[in-house]
């Protein structure tokens, strides 16, 4: 009895071999590609979620070589509901089997995978199975990750995100984390294969505060930009905001990458009063007959600055589109603050703007509706030969913040008409998308955007394991025939 009670208190890890578990994969009915985010949920309510590659690794006692009933979801795909009116799939789980699950897929948009966070592919590392990533169920003890910012710089590519979870304690890095990754034209994963990201640490691996300060508060950057600087080198820069709430800043201004410090440093602190004059939400660079110009994209493209490291430091060289009366047209001028889509669908009802000089009344083609946009992503697209919109919507039906809608205009700062929604996320959030046009593919006609999928603002009680307050990506093929309303 004393060898039993001693060898039951000694610490011992029990792994279960990749043959012990079932393997069932979910894989898009149209391409065969493996489904990330697809939810199978017995009759007792227990929910297994596809890994980044679409596989589910099934081991639960009582349930092994039993015929189990799975109700099949998830955001933008669905199966065929049977006479009762229940949509999944029944079948016997048996160690080391493995079966193919079919999905229909919705969205217009295919979801490809998780970028960041923890389990990444955890199914597909339990079942024996290979993945493309070299750190693919943990990397720098990231568990969460909010809000991409990314651009080529150096060589490379650079990533910033605003809050971030970590593994070790509830309180994570609120100071901004950052990463590097390699181009697929130079050594990198192709985009339909992954993200492999070299998170920016200190000493035993913590993550490095990109925006360190004193002061308390949460620190994000947005409108990441690139500027060749006095020494004709070039520059990295961002509007960066502290708040000690979600609606209460009390600091911004603008940061610089320190290359020596290897994080950002404040350049430049603006008071309140310049609540438009400095980059925010995505940069993009625009050239044309004025020059070149950078271009910031929050709910549209509607504030601008000449591309010159001396104008980006200056608040006074920004420039805001607004209506002008006189002129019966928008201009680009510095006195006035920019115009909305709310400020300029009140215009043309007092009669101030007559309705065909719209430039942000978004509707849906399909029924005509309003689409309020919340924020955007526009990038210049060569195979459409049009500037194209990513968006997210504000009070989207089906979501506060989970439609995702796809737009064209011949500016950035439109006029934008027509929207078709390319992917959904009931009942969920998937905001601030941002599409990277540094992974288009075939001159434009594949793109990749990505977002935060998150349960924050959906009224959702329920988060998703793993996958909640992280970064999913998509991509979207825009010779797609549901994209026809803009030939």
């Amino acid at each position: 009895m004393r060898l039993l009670c001693a060898c039951f208190l000694l610490p011992f890890t029990v792994w279960s071999a990749p043959e012990d578990w079932f393997g069932i994969q979910v894989v898009d009915a149209q391409t065969g590609r493996g489904v990330p985010l697809i939810s199978l949920t017995t009759t007792n309510h227990q929910t297994f979620v596809s890994d980044s590659a679409g596989w589910i690794a099934f081991q639960e006692p009582g349930l092994m070589n039993e015929e189990v009933f799975f109700h099949v979801s998830g955001p933008g795909y669905s199966m065929p509901k049977d006479g009762f009116g229940y949509a999944g799939v029944r079948i016997k789980p048996k160690a080391g089997e493995r079966i193919e699950v079919k999905v229909m897929r919705h969205n217009i948009a295919e979801r490809m995978y998780r970028v960041t966070g923890q389990g990444i592919y955890r199914d597909t590392a339990l079942l024996g199975l290979e993945s493309p990533l070299p750190r693919p169920n943990l990397n720098a003890g990231v568990m969460g990750q909010d809000s991409v910012q990314a651009l080529p710089w150096k060589g490379r590519l650079f990533w910033l995100w605003g809050d971030t979870n970590r593994a070790s304690y509830p309180l994570g890095n609120f100071h901004c984390t950052c990463a590097w990754s390699d181009h697929p034209a130079k050594g990198g994963l192709e985009p339909d294969e992954g993200l492999s990201l070299e998170y920016l640490t200190e000493g035993k691996g913590e993550l490095r505060k990109m925006v360190p300060m004193q002061e308390p508060g949460v620190v994000w950057v947005f409108g990441l930009l690139t500027v060749t600087g006095p020494e004709e080198n070039e520059k990295l820069l961002g509007h960066y905001g502290r708040f000690e709430r979600l609606d209460k800043r009390v600091e911004h201004g603008l940061v610089e990458f320190d290359e020596t410090r290897g994080h950002f440093v404040p350049v430049l602190q603006l008071g309140d009063e310049f609540d438009w004059q400095h980059p925010e939400g995505n940069a993009v660079r625009v050239s044309g007959e004025e020059g070149d110009y950078l271009y910031f994209s929050q709910s549209f493209a509607v504030t601008r600055v000449a591309a010159e490291y001396g104008s980006v430091l200056n608040p006074a060289a920004y420039e805001a589109l607004a209506w002008s009366e006189e002129k019966g047209e928008y201009v680009w001028q510095k006195d006035k603050p920019p115009v909305t889509q709310g400020s300029e669908a009140k215009m043309i009802r007092d009669g101030k703007m007559p309705a065909d000089k719209a430039r942000l009344q978004i509707k849906d083609a399909a029924t005509g509706k309003d689409v309020l946009v919340h924020r955007c992503s526009i990038q210049w697209n060569e195979y459409r030969k049009r500037w194209i919109m990513i968006a997210n919507q504000n009070m989207g039906e089906g979501s506060m913040l989970g439609e995702v809608w796809y737009s064209e205009a011949p500016a950035p700062e439109g006029p934008w008409r027509k929207a078709v929604k390319v992917a959904s996320h009931p009942k969920y959030s998937f905001y601030n998308p941002r599409h990277h046009a540094f992974f288009d593919q075939d001159g434009g006609r594949v793109i990749y955007f990505e977002g935060t999928y998150t349960e924050t603002f959906s009224g959702n009680p329920v988060a998703t394991p793993r996958y909640d307050y992280n970064q999913v990506m998509y991509r979207l093929s825009l010779d797609d025939e549901r994209l026809a309303f803009f030939e």
